[in-house]
């Protein structure tokens, strides 16, 4: 498990705290120093923090309230502050500079919702700018709630094409059965499907202070799976656990993609409802077809029916005949005002820019003797 680039590392409540009611300022300081380390190497990293609910209880002086939903959003609204501020303290002796997301489901959902989030942890990562993210629990409802920080740090896995999701917790990885109880468990090294019979092996979460047990570890590590990226569930007590992971050491339990990357995005490209298209000359076809070339303003003739940003288009030759399926940067508006202009021109024609491509090529698959191929 080398050459990783990209790695998301989620890390809850109970791992925080150390088992106890106050945030650990020497183990988030230890965590610091592996994500730095880390960004040195060249590899990008993705914080996903829990932590703001038992931050904002500490402030309060811990106050005798019930679990209720608004109760949690109001430590969360409290603490929030606290924990960011406390990781911005730790970055900024190593001079890193940290940035704060909060996501709710519907960032993930709704497609310009999606590539607004993708877009801006994009451009945090090219700036050498740590995201933390965090869900936005003040403003969350039950429907819009991820629900736990795992499923979201597998989210964010698939948003951003993550190689590897980290969870650390307070165990060593999957069990045969549960290490607390059993003597004879033993560690699970790799899981290469998950299925009921993985489920099983899972019991609730044993801490008072997270959401999340090995339950929902393995459901990110599903959502991860199915999207393309490897998961590995292992002790946060280890120390270096983030370099050796990057090392390509065997460590906790490590889920296997199901699919690549690549192949998840073509099924869902193909699966998708076509909301418009975008006739280009020869040369964008050539380009596209043969040399695997995003699709710029300047190889665009038309548009046809409206369109918005972050829609699923078909790119059409001067034949007729469609030869790609993607996903547009811009809405058909936008398209209709940048048509055969230089990509360097957006932002003075626009008054802003998402980018010089109408459609990036990893989000594009070629259409091709009937058969669709992911470039």
């Amino acid at each position: 498990m080398k050459n990783i680039q990209k790695m998301i590392v989620k890390v809850g409540t109970s791992t925080l705290t150390q088992g106890g009611q106050k945030l650990s300022r020497r183990y988030m300081l230890s965590l610091v120093q592996q994500l730095v380390q880390l960004q040195s190497q060249g590899i990008q990293v993705v914080l996903v923090s829990s932590g703001a609910i038992a931050a904002g209880r500490e402030l309060m002086n811990f106050p005798k309230v019930g679990r209720s939903l608004p109760a949690k959003q109001m430590f969360s609204s409290i603490g929030q502050a606290k924990l960011m501020q406390t990781w911005s303290e730790l970055f900024s002796l190593f001079d890193i500079q940290v940035g704060q997301v909060l996501l709710t489901r519907d960032d993930f959902s709704d497609r310009k919702r999606y590539l607004n989030a993708r877009d801006t942890l994009h451009c945090l990562l090219q700036h050498q700018v740590i995201p933390i993210i965090n869900e936005n629990d003040t403003v969350a409802t039950k429907e819009i709630r991820v629900g736990d920080n795992d499923n979201l740090a597998a989210l964010v896995g698939n948003l951003i094409e993550a190689d590897l999701v980290v969870l650390l917790t307070d165990q060593e990885g999957l069990f045969t059965k549960d290490p607390r109880l059993n003597s004879d468990a033993k560690l699970i090294p790799i899981v290469e499907h998950i299925n009921e019979s993985i489920f099983a092996l899972a019991g609730g979460s044993s801490t008072k202070l997270g959401t999340g047990g090995m339950v929902t570890k393995i459901e990110a590590a599903q959502i991860a799976s199915q999207s393309g990226t490897r998961t590995v569930i292992a002790s946060s007590a280890r120390p270096n656990i983030l370099i050796d992971l990057a090392q390509g050491k065997q460590i906790g339990t490590l889920f296997l993609e199901e699919i690549t990357a690549r192949e998840s995005r073509k099924r869902w490209l193909v699966s998708e409802k076509r909301k418009g298209m975008i006739i280009v000359d020869a040369g964008a076809e050539d380009k596209i077809m043969h040399h695997g070339a995003s699709l710029l303003a300047s190889g665009i003739l038309k548009t046809s029916k409206q369109f918005d940003r972050g829609a699923t288009v078909e790119i059409i030759s001067l034949s007729g005949k469609a030869i790609a399926i993607g996903i547009t940067n811009y809405g058909s508006d936008e398209i209709q005002q940048l048509i055969g202009k230089h990509s360097a021109c957006i932002e003075d024609i626009l008054g802003y820019s998402y980018g010089t491509e109408m459609i990036h090529r990893t989000n594009m698959t070629r259409i091709k003797m009937n058969e669709e191929k992911t470039l």
